[in-house]
């Protein structure tokens, strides 16, 4: 394929190789830098880089540098169902999107330098009624010898796909909203309820 232009002609991927790429590992060594495009994850054209979520109950860390920009950690079903702990360079937040809903549920200030988000989503074992829903996402932020300081328990039901529809499930992963995240460490495991 040929993109022709007023002054040349060159193939497409000549093309794209000239657009600067929105996720990277070339710009800083041993990180991923994730270039913002959408301003939210409620954007179809965020950028987001996510795995899927394999396990009913796992562990999610993320280590990012938000110096240069926001964003954060996200379990996300689509543009519409999704929940995050976002960072930028003087709060955490967490943020829950249901819907047409969407809602800031907690923030809490952050200290300088990189931060460590996590998320645990923790099936449950036994329903307690038919409201509840198969699994607890819990959000917060880690400190340096591992401690949990926990923001935020969301119910898992709105992003499953009996509420929200589709069909893919869940993607769990880092994101920019604003500016460049450079993203250190990310962790996935399965957790044993």
């Amino acid at each position: 394929m040929q993109y022709r232009s007023a002054s040349k002609t060159c193939t497409l991927p000549a093309l794209l190789r000239s657009v600067p790429p929105r996720i990277t590992t070339r710009e800083r060594a041993g990180h991923l830098t994730l270039h913002a495009l959408g301003r939210s994850l409620d954007a179809p054209d965020v950028t987001f880089l996510g795995r899927r979520q394999a396990h009913l109950s796992c562990r999610t860390r993320a280590e990012l540098d938000v110096s240069g920009g926001s964003g954060g950690l996200a379990v996300r079903l689509d543009e519409h169902h999704h929940y995050a702990i976002e960072a930028d360079a003087d709060e955490v937040r967490v943020i829950a999107r249901i819907g047409p809903l969407r809602s800031v549920v907690t923030r809490s200030d952050k200290a300088p330098g990189p931060v460590v988000l996590g998320l645990d989503i923790t099936a449950r074992t036994a329903l307690d009624d038919a409201r509840t829903g198969p699994d607890v996402v819990r959000f917060g932020t880690c400190q340096e010898d591992g401690t949990f300081t926990e923001l935020a328990a969301l119910e898992g039901r709105y992003l499953t796909t009996e509420v929200a529809g589709g069909f893919t499930g869940r993607v769990i992963g880092p994101y920019a909203t604003d500016g460049r995240v450079d993203v250190d460490r990310f962790t996935y495991e399965p957790l044993t309820p």
